[in-house]
C-alpha cells in the first residue's frame, strides 16, 4: 500500500473514534476486498457516519478507498482532505465529469466507494438502486465488491438525535463476494441486470447483517417489519420527496436573494 500522509492520519482518526465510541464492530468476508487492482465497492446507507467503517474496511485489505462526495465541499479544509484522499467530487450539474473521473478511478486500479441508493435510507431497508456503479463496473472491466453495514443508524441518522458518546454498539458488516462485471459495451440491459444482482446480493448481506442482532420493538432505528418505529419504505419515500422540496425552496430564495 503506497503510504498516503493525510489518509494514514485519517484513517488512524477514524480507528480512534470508534475505539472511543466502544463500538463492537463485526467484519465478515473481508477477504473478498481485493488486495490489488481496482473495485466499486457498493455500500448500503443508513448512516451519516457509516464512511468511517467503510474506510476501516478498506485499510484491512491495505487499501485506500477512494469515495465520491459533493462536489460543493471541494473548498475549505474539507476541500484540501478531498484533494489528499483523493476523493472523486460529484456534481449533480456536471454528472459525466464525476462518472468519467471515477472511471478513469477504477482503470488506475483504485476502490471506488459507490452508495447505490445515493442518500441515507430512513426506512433502513435497501431503497432503489442507481445504475451508476454497475455503469462504472462495466466501462472499467472491473468487479463490483458488495458490502452491507448494519447498526450504524444508532449513532447518526436522519430524523432520529444523535449519539456520539461511549456506549458499546454492535456493528455488523457483512461483505460478500465480487461481482464480476460484464464484458462488452455499457448498455441500458446490461447495467440493469447488473444492478439487479447487485441489489439481490445486498438484501442477503444486509439479512445476514440484521441475523442475531437485537433490535427492540417500538426503536426508531429498527425496521417497521421487524415492529419498530422507523417509517416504512413507503412512508420514508414521502419524507425524502419533502426535505427534496424544501432544499429545492431555500435554494431558490438563495438564488432570489444573490439577483
Amino acid at each position: 500500500m503506497v503510504r498516503e500522509p493525510v489518509f494514514d492520519v485519517l484513517a488512524g482518526l477514524a480507528r480512534g473514534v470508534l475505539w472511543a465510541q466502544g463500538l463492537r464492530v463485526d467484519i465478515h468476508g473481508q477477504a473478498n476486498v481485493p488486495r490489488r487492482g481496482g473495485a466499486v465497492l457498493a455500500v448500503n446507507h443508513t448512516a451519516y457516519l457509516d464512511f468511517m467503517e467503510v474506510g476501516v474496511v478498506g485499510r484491512n485489505s491495505k487499501r485506500n478507498v477512494r469515495f465520491m462526495m459533493k462536489a460543493e465541499l471541494e473548498h475549505g479544509v474539507v476541500g484540501w482532505l478531498m484533494k489528499h484522499c483523493k476523493a472523486i467530487g460529484v456534481d449533480r450539474g456536471h454528472g459525466a465529469e464525476s462518472y468519467g473521473r471515477a472511471v478513469a478511478a477504477l482503470r488506475a486500479g483504485e476502490i471506488v466507494v459507490v452508495y447505490p441508493e445515493a442518500t441515507i435510507s430512513r426506512s433502513f431497508e435497501l431503497k432503489e438502486f442507481k445504475s451508476g456503479a454497475a455503469r462504472m463496473a462495466i466501462e472499467a472491466g472491473v468487479p463490483i465488491v458488495p458490502m452491507t453495514i448494519w447498526g450504524a443508524q444508532r449513532i447518526w441518522t436522519k430524523d432520529i438525535p444523535k449519539r456520539l458518546g461511549r456506549h458499546h454498539f454492535p456493528i455488523h458488516i457483512r461483505i460478500g463476494e465480487p461481482i464480476a462485471a460484464p464484458a462488452g459495451a455499457v448498455t441500458t440491459a446490461a447495467a440493469e441486470a447488473l444492478t439487479a444482482e447487485l441489489r439481490s446480493r445486498m438484501a442477503d448481506l444486509l439479512a445476514q447483517a440484521q441475523q442475531d442482532y437485537d433490535m427492540p420493538a417500538g426503536a426508531r432505528w429498527v425496521p417497521a417489519r421487524f415492529g419498530g418505529a422507523a417509517p416504512d419504505p413507503e412512508r420514508a419515500a414521502v419524507l425524502d420527496r419533502e426535505e427534496m422540496a424544501r432544499r429545492r425552496a431555500a435554494a431558490q430564495r438563495r438564488s432570489n436573494r444573490t439577483h
